[in-house]
């Protein structure tokens, strides 16, 4: 069977859930072929291994960024014959023809459950689309249980029509050397001394008002020298935690070092203490699992899809209680072997997760799909 996959969201998200769900599933379904041969339309700068069941459709760059409009390179799977067209980025630049069955892949809904969080432009956009790209998908694939049913209760979508398939952590997060892992971040970022981790984004979902509020509260308690690291892309609420910060006096002991490199997010995360993520909402809440298989101890959310993905290899706290937080990273820091169990947990529940499998599901609804439609 043929099989179409718009997969630019692996060059234009790189670095994000999205971004990295895509590059890995179209690398691995082009390692474990199945019966399937893959024509995958990429952006013409991107670097991809080479397969002998896949073909690289090279998007032009006068395309690579008409998302919202009609997208006329995957268009031309029109003439491929192909028996299923797969889009991962949220059903975005879903052909307006249909010549065969369309899945996507739907990763979270909140535009629908926390709209204040969400761009107003974007809002606008997700409310319009997202009721039509289900319309006319045959099929969701999602990638949390949780999600699942935040799908099914918002839009009515039948549940038979949604398929899981978990995501994973990337090859490149492992534990590694404590000590050169501190020594890469200093070089590169001026990070000296034991911190407290965040990754992720910056906007109100994540929480980050509470994150600087409950390392204050824990600085009053805790004695001994550690720094809080806020890593992400600096958005537009970045001045209002950096006002935080010196609202509570604490601005020195904050550290918002920006985008992280790819390269360097293995040592950043090997370089921390323990890691903290109390978002109010996510899908599935990859850097939970990211830090896990490095051998970070996690502290996160009791709502969402975090529980479901951590299982008891993490500390779960209410995110909207900044002394559960403070408290919980109190505890943490100072019992070892705590720290060690946790570390151990961690990385035994990471192994759980990974592309491989993500794979072999994303095929096997694939296979469902075609089937059904003959």
């Amino acid at each position: 069977m043929k099989i179409g996959i718009d997969g630019r969201a692996a060059k234009w998200y790189r670095g994000t859930g999205i971004g990295t769900y895509t590059y890995e599933l179209i690398n691995f379904l082009g390692k474990n072929p199945g019966n399937f041969f893959y024509y995958v339309h990429m952006p013409s700068d991107i670097s991809f291994p080479k397969y002998s069941n896949m073909n690289i459709l090279k998007s032009k760059n006068y395309y690579e960024k008409n998302f919202w409009d009609e997208v006329r390179n995957p268009n031309s799977i029109d003439s491929l014959d192909i028996s299923l067209y797969h889009v991962p980025q949220n059903g975005i630049g879903l052909p307006l023809s249909q010549k065969c069955p369309y899945i996507i892949t739907l990763h979270d809904i909140i535009p629908c459950k926390l709209p204040k969080t969400v761009n107003p432009k974007l809002l606008n956009i997700f409310n319009r689309t997202m009721p039509t790209i289900l319309e006319r998908s045959n099929a969701v694939i999602t990638v949390s249980e949780f999600s699942k049913r935040d799908i099914v209760e918002t839009f009515n979508y039948p549940k038979n029509k949604i398929f899981v398939t978990p995501l994973a952590s990337e090859s490149i997060y492992k534990p590694l050397d404590k000590l050169y892992s501190k020594d890469i971040i200093k070089k590169n970022y001026g990070i000296d001394g034991p911190f407290i981790l965040y990754v992720g984004g910056l906007g109100i979902r994540k929480n980050i008002l509470r994150v600087i509020q409950s390392f204050e509260l824990l600085r009053k308690g805790y004695k001994k020298n550690i720094k809080l690291v806020i890593a992400g892309t600096k958005g537009p609420l970045y001045e209002t935690y950096k006002k935080e910060t010196e609202r509570l006096s604490i601005e020195n002991e904050v550290i918002f070092p920006g985008f992280i490199s790819m390269e360097h997010m293995p040592y950043i995360y090997n370089a921390a203490e323990i890691f903290i993520y109390p978002s109010l909402y996510e899908g599935f809440g990859l850097p939970t699992i990211e830090a896990m298989s490095c051998g970070i101890p996690v502290i996160s959310s009791n709502i969402t899809s975090i529980p479901e993905v951590t299982g008891d290899a993490a500390i779960l706290i209410n995110p909207r209680d900044t002394y559960a937080l403070s408290n919980e990273m109190y505890n943490l820091l100072t019992n070892k072997e705590l720290m060690i169990k946790l570390k151990n947990l961690g990385i035994k529940r990471s192994k759980q997760f990974n592309w491989k499998n993500t794979a072999y599901k994303t095929m096997e609804s694939y296979k469902i799909l075609c089937n059904s439609n003959k």
